[in-house]
């Protein structure tokens, strides 16, 4: 077994990925396996009884907005005696920030990666604060998705159509030369985003009044891109799964309950212990003790090497997050231990435009004690809240023992 070879073919196929944004629709309609009883979660697989929190709130209220039910109890009731099926996000080409939940009729961005010819999926963001994927799910909260169900996601769907896709790599290259780091801090690339959409909006004749909510769309939320960039993400690493004897992680994702990673060469088998709880701010009135355990597929970011792996390039994240400048850019350097190598299409100013720390490599991370860095949001602990926080997390030791010893068991 030539580790190495099996490594650098894996980082090869990460290098020349290309995921460009082509398109929106309907989950049921694009998502592969996607069905009408099946909601898609993040993080690896898991039961009812198992959820967190904010899961089961994002759960309840994907139900009530699909008309399964009308109340908390109905959609609990439904789940109870097995009218419903979970699946993770990942196990159909598809990732979610947070709980990720994601379903029949919600509208999903497709990437295609035209290297290797593979599509990921993600639904929309609602934004910060009380939303869905933190677990929320009060009226507001479905008035919401219903309005991004009819009419931001058709819009962004013929503009994407007109502009002939979005070139997702190009994106992110530009926006962590902008303070971006491609996960909590998107505002310089869902700036971008709404920019290069925004031509092709004003063809589209939407009304003046269905324009002006749909650009204020892209001007209030700083994450708008933040699931185009998960998506591209996920078509990235995809591309890199399945070979034999790389030891390198193409996913790292939680649900809330577990960390799980995935390993190029061990197939699709997840590798899990139990998430910990992010260390970050609060907003006003919450502390740690309202706090859930980590969640969510948005560590696809760190994995093929953004988010935290480039917080040299977002010393203001640190605003956000907790911690100093010096801090961030120490967060990169450290990440270099345990990469296969770097990817020079996402230079970082701060460090003479380095390439980002790219493919984190199981044997590295166990023989040198480093886990990688994740910097993500902070749901609260209850269904129906939302978030309360941001922060820094590292997964769990254990993840990437047990998947070490697996790749050993392979080689005797």
């Amino acid at each position: 077994m030539d580790i190495n070879a099996a490594n650098q073919e894996a980082m090869g196929r990460v290098l020349t990925a290309q995921p460009v944004l082509v398109g929106v629709g309907r989950a049921l309609d694009l998502i592969p396996g996607m069905s009408l009883d099946l909601i898609l979660h993040a993080g690896p697989p898991i039961t009812w009884e198992r959820m967190s929190g904010p899961l089961r709130g994002a759960i309840i209220g994907g139900l009530i907005l699909e008309g399964r039910a009308g109340t908390e109890a109905e959609a609990t009731a439904l789940v109870e005696r097995g009218g419903v099926r979970f699946e993770p996000c990942h196990h159909h080409a598809a990732v979610g920030p947070m709980a990720g939940v994601t379903t029949a009729s919600m509208p999903v961005y497709v990437i295609e990666n035209r290297a290797a010819g593979n599509r990921a999926y993600s639904n929309f963001n609602e934004g910060y604060g009380k939303v869905l994927r933190y677990g929320a799910y009060s009226e507001d909260v479905l008035a919401r998705l219903r309005w991004i169900n009819g009419t931001l996601a058709p819009a962004v769907g013929d503009a994407l159509q007109r502009a002939g896709g979005l070139d997702m790599k190009a994106m992110i290259a530009q926006q962590l030369t902008m303070g971006d780091e491609g996960h909590n801090r998107n505002r310089a690339g869902s700036a971008i985003f709404g920019r290069l959409l925004a031509p092709h909006l004003a063809r589209g004749g939407l009304s003046p009044e269905v324009l002006e909510q749909v650009l204020r769309y892209f001007a209030d939320n700083d994450l708008a891109v933040l699931n185009p960039v998960m998506a591209a993400c996920k078509a990235t690493m995809d591309a890199a799964h399945g070979i034999a004897g790389s030891t390198v992680v193409t996913c790292m994702a939680r649900n809330g309950t577990d960390f799980g990673i995935r390993v190029s060469g061990l197939g699709d088998r997840w590798f899990t212990a139990l998430a910990t709880v992010p260390v970050g701010l609060y907003f006003p009135g919450f502390s740690a003790a309202d706090a859930n355990p980590d969640i969510g597929d948005s560590t696809i970011t760190e994995t093929a090497g953004i988010g935290a792996f480039a917080m040299a390039a977002a010393p203001a994240i640190v605003k956000f997050v907790g911690g100093t400048p010096a801090e961030a850019a120490a967060a990169t350097l450290e990440m270099y231990e345990i990469t296969v190598g770097e990817n020079p299409a996402f230079g970082l100013p701060p460090l003479d435009f380095r390439g980002t720390p790219t493919g984190i490599d199981i044997r590295k991370v166990v023989r040198t004690g480093i886990t990688p860095r994740v910097n993500t949001g902070i749901a609260h602990r209850m269904p129906g809240i939302g978030q309360v926080g941001a922060g820094l997390v590292r997964p769990p030791m254990a993840c990437f023992e047990q998947a070490l010893e697996a790749m050993a068991d392979l080689a005797t």
